[in-house]
């Protein structure tokens, strides 16, 4: 077991630089040893900011395979832009070395086998850090289906909701990558946020898989919109900076965005099970993922943060919204082990402590020289859905098969990694 491991960190927008100050550097065994963005500014940020924080001797570049040559480093955190993840993951697998992906889909089938035979070429396991996996309530949610409160689960859904209109329209004067991919795809683009925690439940990849999916876009109207009205006013989001761009591109003006506004995406699992997915992020709306499980003996709604056991609600069938919020009251029974050790503790880190706890599933793994928790058959079938939901689009919504990336072993998958950051069972200590 490593008592301290040195990290090189790969892209440094908003999500990377948070990530970096509020879960990375705070963590007292783990040491940044590069930092890499295209943009200087960017990566000279990073570097500042690490060594203040008593990281000496931060190498930086502008080219990630500059950062690939340390051969100190244990593992790569990638958190640049989503084009960009998978050919960084195959060559830092190669150069022998832990990898973290941020989340975001793919563009080709092809990069997702890719990534599955680097890794089984080069041993290196390949962790996406997909952090809802961690999050408290899908966590305690799974620890119910485990204990059989839910019965036999038949159906889950959920979606990425969330107004990204702001972040979009200013991706030039952000630098961000979304912009150009609403600008040019029709896809379910962020999938993983729903997808990760009901895998997980489903067991995919260990004992079921998902067999295909059929997509359907709505019509793109609300970028055209938000940019028409906001032109000459921007209010900007919480994350930006004092001083930054307060107006829109003049470009945008007359912009066709491809990405409907609504993309539903409806995949059947080998074991029987339906998943719906929703993307829904260029309308007016709060922010909500819709996790939702469906079982033989009872249900879970994240839209009303409700339980329904069947025998203990059934009376409530038509005043249930007198059960609204009634979720919270099973944390104290049912909280996953990792959230009853954080109650004792300060939690850290950003969305509620659930980016602490998916790099601490990380960190842990390469501490201890094992696969990680997300392996790379998970990372690649929960990337794959955006390339598939994009040629379903294309083609009407006609059935896309999803490729088996363990290629037959999910029927019988060797044992996973026991610990208490395991997401295939709860383990007490």
């Amino acid at each position: 077991m490593k008592g301290k491991i040195k990290i090189g960190v790969i892209g440094f927008g908003n999500r990377g630089t948070s990530l970096l100050k509020d879960v990375m550097l705070p963590m007292d065994d783990v040491e940044i040893r590069a930092v890499c963005d295209s943009y200087e500014d960017r990566m000279e940020e990073a570097r500042k900011l690490s060594e203040e924080a008593g990281n000496p001797n931060v190498f930086a570049s502008t080219d990630y395979r500059e950062v690939l040559k340390i051969e100190e480093i244990d593992a790569i955190v990638i958190t640049c832009a989503w084009e960009s993840h998978i050919d960084i993951a195959c060559e830092a697998m190669l150069a022998g070395k832990y990898v973290g992906i941020e989340v975001g889909g793919a563009y080709d089938i092809e990069q997702c086998w890719r990534l599955v035979r680097t890794s089984e070429k080069t041993g290196m396991p390949c962790m996406m850090l997909e952090n809802c996996c961690y999050g408290k309530t899908e966590l305690m949610i799974l620890n119910m289906v485990k204990k059989g409160l839910f019965g036999e689960i038949v159906h889950c859904a959920g979606g990425y909701h969330h107004d990204l209109r702001d972040e979009i329209a200013t991706g030039i004067e952000k630098r961000h990558y979304r912009l150009r991919n609403y600008l040019n795809r029709n896809c379910d683009n962020y999938n993983t946020h729903e997808l990760g925690p009901i895998a997980k439940l489903l067991n995919i990849n260990r004992g079921n898989r998902m067999l295909s999916l059929t997509s359907v876009s709505s019509k793109s109207a609300g970028m055209a919109q938000y940019v028409n009205d906001n032109m000459d006013r921007l209010s900007l989001p919480y994350y930006y900076k004092e001083g930054d761009p307060k107006h829109l591109n003049s470009s945008l003006k007359n912009a066709v965005f491809h990405q409907g506004d609504i993309v539903t995406t409806t995949v059947k699992c080998a074991g029987g099970q339906t998943i719906v997915m929703t993307l829904d992020t260029t309308l007016p709306r709060a922010y909500c993922r819709g996790f939702t499980v469906c079982g033989t003996k009872g249900r879970y709604e994240e839209q009303t943060d409700s339980i329904f056991i069947d025998g203990q609600h059934n009376k409530y069938d038509e005043n249930w919204k007198e059960q609204w919020g009634n979720a919270d009251t099973y944390h104290t029974q049912y909280d996953h082990p990792i959230w009853q050790e954080a109650k004792k503790n300060e939690i850290k880190g950003g969305h509620g402590g659930m980016d602490w706890m998916v790099f601490r599933a990380f960190f842990e793994s390469v501490k201890a020289q094992t696969n990680t928790p997300i392996d790379v058959y998970d990372t690649a079938s929960w990337m794959c859905i955006s390339v598939l939901s994009e040629q379903s689009v294309l083609l009407n919504g006609a059935p896309v098969p999803i490729p088996d990336f363990t290629c037959g072993r999910w029927m019988n998958r060797e044992p996973y990694i026991r610990g208490k950051y395991c997401l295939e069972e709860i383990i007490e200590e």
